[in-house]
């Protein structure tokens, strides 16, 4: 894999007539080919500063920024266009006109002046949408599509454009989570298979945890802390990146949790789904389990029996059987 994005010592931010705004500084990394790199970050850090930066929509403050190993200021903004695309957060306010031919403005940078599409054009598009997955969708007008079907048009035009480069702002932002997650996959295949350098901002940190190849974390104090998402676990960085109180993270899974307060504990026995749903519908109502405690301080025992139906055992003075775990809940919420 090799690097097709180099950055050393960039600092980002504004230039004013009176004063410049600085955003972030000492960033120091490279984005390679055949990889999805998710830039992680709070709001306001400077993620789509950042982006706009390597894409030439803002000069550096400082520093260099070297692409497909040129120096970013070498290039116009005709070359530029056939190496880096860009695909913006905004929706599109756009009536009256088909997918296709959204798609076909990709070709402009290869169309001249006069912006003719030939029959290699209109190959390069039909295959765009075949890689993204909408070619039934070619004749659709872009008003009346999904927000991931609208998102897929937009990354099909990036494709059109033949970049090895391809820069996503927020492409998850409107989405329902299974088109999120859908969107995620498609982007890292694309990296895989057509061998593109993807670069994308986004909140979706446990979507970035389970499908990027590299994570940039953006951090004010930090700059940018860069690497597999399971070596940022190891090096403890995802840790601390979420250190706000009620966020913990879970390192065999690599994935953070909410971190209850536990004010009882109980014990729970038995294995499986049903155990393990009911432990975490407990630790929401902030009760602990044994297996989680050392020793019970109320007096109820739960035992979660398998099956095709679940049944729920749950001791007091006596023995009550329930088939969920909203009955649990409310058997052992009687005996707080």
């Amino acid at each position: 894999m090799n690097p097709t994005i180099e950055i050393e010592q960039l600092s980002t931010g504004y230039r004013g007539k009176k004063r410049t705004k600085v955003v972030a500084t000492n960033i120091d990394a490279q984005i390679c080919s055949g990889e999805l790199t998710c830039l992680l970050g709070s709001n306001g850090v400077g993620k789509s500063t950042l982006l706009k930066t390597i894409c030439n929509f803002l000069p550096p403050l400082h520093g260099q920024i070297h692409i497909m190993g040129r120096l970013l200021g070498g290039y116009t903004d005709a070359a530029l266009a056939k190496v880096i695309s860009v695909v913006l957060t905004d929706k599109l306010m756009i009536r009256n006109m088909r997918v296709d031919e959204l798609v076909s403005l990709g070709r402009s940078p290869y169309t001249g002046f006069w912006g003719v599409i030939s029959n290699t054009d209109r190959a390069i598009v039909q295959h765009a949408l075949q890689l993204v997955g909408i070619p039934h969708l070619a004749h659709r007008m872009i008003h009346t599509l999904s927000d991931g079907e609208r998102q897929k048009a937009l990354i099909a035009k990036a494709l059109a454009q033949e970049t090895p480069i391809i820069l996503l702002d927020e492409p998850t932002a409107f989405l329902d989570y299974p088109s999120k997650v859908d969107m995620m996959q498609l982007l890292h295949r694309l990296s895989r298979k057509e061998n593109k350098t993807i670069f994308m901002s986004t909140h979706d940190l446990e979507l970035a945890l389970q499908i990027a190849d590299k994570i940039w974390l953006l951090d004010k104090e930090k700059a940018v802390q860069v690497g597999t998402p399971e070596d940022l676990a190891l090096q403890k960085i995802l840790h601390r990146f979420v250190s706000h109180q009620g966020i913990q993270f879970d390192s065999p899974s690599g994935l953070f949790r909410v971190a209850y307060s536990y004010h009882h504990t109980i014990a729970v026995e038995g294995s499986g789904d049903a155990y393990h749903l009911l432990c975490k519908g407990l630790n929401r109502h902030g009760i602990a389990t044994d297996s989680q405690k050392e020793m019970p301080t109320i007096p109820i025992t739960v035992y979660c029996q398998e099956g095709r139906r679940p049944a729920f055992h749950v001791r007091t003075s006596k023995e009550t059987i329930v088939h969920s775990i909203e009955e649990v809940l409310q058997l052992v919420e009687k005996h707080l």
